[in-house]
């Protein structure tokens, strides 16, 4: 099984950052395909704490190669950061790569990003502000610039120039804003490029080869399935795709290469920004959920929205990911609740929905419809195995399989990478039995 991919079921902050790490060790690649530092994952490590936006998870492994793929954007002054801290802890990235054809995060990007929401005042959709909607826009305008563009500076300096003409004046005549100075610009890209240009690789043909050689590579999603641009709840997505489909263009793959494809969720809902959410609890219970499980952005630290599981969304994540299994995360969070929700269908106007809504009045407008299962008080964090999780805990997953039809293959019950229960006998054989097959350093 050497192509697997990791996908966030709901709206990001699933936890993927913990599995990728888990299964890191024993995989010879893994390739970040979509996004931009408006995501990251945490990852507990010992006493430290990594809290990555680009660089995929495995860069904590020895010998790990590590591809940013061609679908990421790149903000290299925020890239420059992230390796600078993982270097002052004594991490090596020597074996990083990033695709010469990822696109560059500009700071005209940023600009516009920022000021268009506000534009937008309550109708604002959300975004980090990170500049990742205008890259995305001017890569379909073709007006881009790509990180193989550092390696000719004469090229980037014509395309800068060619894209102030047009940002600078939007800038200044629709923002009242101050216009960006090319010079400067320039010479700040110059100094990244010096910094970067050794990790610039072609990664397309180095994840095709390492495939052909049948070594394991693992696809790292950023965001989850409903901020995808075409499949999620639109227009409060982000600017790329972020289901399994989207690995192909973003790594540059044909779909007969992905072997296993495992869905994360939490085992509650959660999400960042304006949009729909029909589980959404604001009052007691989304408090508790939010501050046990200290649902904070890592990119923007902003409190998460939080609600009940919800298996309608789940369910259709499963559909358009094809995804062979699911991995559940936070499970410990719920516990001390006295009873515990599930959200199986919507109800709009009359009618119910158990399957997601094609109009986006309806997510909107609609009704939660629950089961209620009993809770658990018993601290869960310790447990190593399925079978010494309370009944309640054993009985709420056995639930969510039947409605999703799908095995939970993995359930976490804690923060550390060790805190995993591994229900797969099969997954646990084809992976964790087996040692990594060699150190790959293209």
């Amino acid at each position: 099984m050497p192509g697997i991919a990791i996908i966030g079921t709901q709206w990001g902050d699933e936890g993927k950052g913990r599995i990728v790490d888990l299964l890191s060790s024993r995989v010879d690649i893994v390739v970040r395909f979509q996004g931009g530092n408006n995501a990251g994952h945490t990852v507990v490590k010992g006493n430290d704490q990594f809290k990555l936006h680009l660089i995929p998870s495995g860069i904590l492994y020895p010998g790990v190669t590590c591809v940013i793929g061609n679908g990421v954007v790149l903000n290299p002054e925020v890239l420059i950061e992230e390796l600078d801290s993982l270097e002052s802890k004594g991490i090596s990235t020597d074996n990083l790569r990033i695709s010469c054809n990822a696109h560059l995060v500009m700071p005209y990007h940023i600009i516009l990003d920022k000021a268009g929401e506000h534009r937008l005042g309550k109708s604002k959709i959300g975004t980090t502000h990170k500049g990742i909607g205008p890259v995305y826009a001017d890569k379909a305008l073709r007006s881009g610039i790509r990180t193989q563009d550092l390696q000719d500076l004469k090229i980037f300096r014509t395309k800068l120039e060619e894209a102030l003409k047009l940002n600078n004046a939007i800038i200044e005549k629709i923002y009242g804003l101050e216009p960006l100075d090319p010079d400067e610009i320039f010479n700040k890209y110059k100094q990244y490029g010096k910094r970067i240009e050794r990790y610039i690789v072609d990664a397309t043909f180095l994840i095709s080869k390492a495939l052909d050689k049948n070594k394991r590579v693992l696809f790292e999603g950023a965001q989850g399935t409903m901020l995808d641009i075409d499949h999620g709840t639109y227009p409060y997505v982000t600017s790329s795709s972020t289901i399994a489909g989207g690995i192909c263009v973003g790594a540059g793959v044909g779909p007969g290469r992905l072997d296993e494809i495992i869905g994360v969720v939490k085992a509650y809902t959660t999400r960042v920004g304006s949009g729909p959410f029909p589980a959404e609890e604001d009052g007691r219970i989304g408090q508790y959920l939010r501050e046990k499980g200290y649902e904070y952005g890592t990119t923007t630290g902003r409190p998460r929205r939080c609600g009940w599981l919800d298996a309608v969304i789940l369910k259709y994540s499963i559909m358009v990911n094809t995804i062979d299994s699911v991995a559940i995360t936070k499970l410990d969070v719920l516990s001390g609740l006295k009873e515990i929700k599930i959200c199986t269908g919507y109800k709009y106007e009359g009618k119910v929905y158990r399957d997601m809504p094609c109009h986006q009045t309806i997510l909107h407008k609609c009704q939660p419809i629950y089961e209620e299962y009993e809770g658990w008080d018993e601290d869960i964090s310790r447990v190593k195995n399925f079978e010494d999780l309370p009944k309640q805990a054993q009985n709420y997953i056995k639930n969510i399989e039947k409605i999703i039809k799908v095995p939970i293959s993995m359930v976490s019950v804690g923060a550390e990478r060790s805190k995993i229960i591994i229900r797969d006998n099969n997954l646990k054989s084809r992976l964790f039995n087996q040692s990594r097959r060699s150190t790959l350093i293209v």
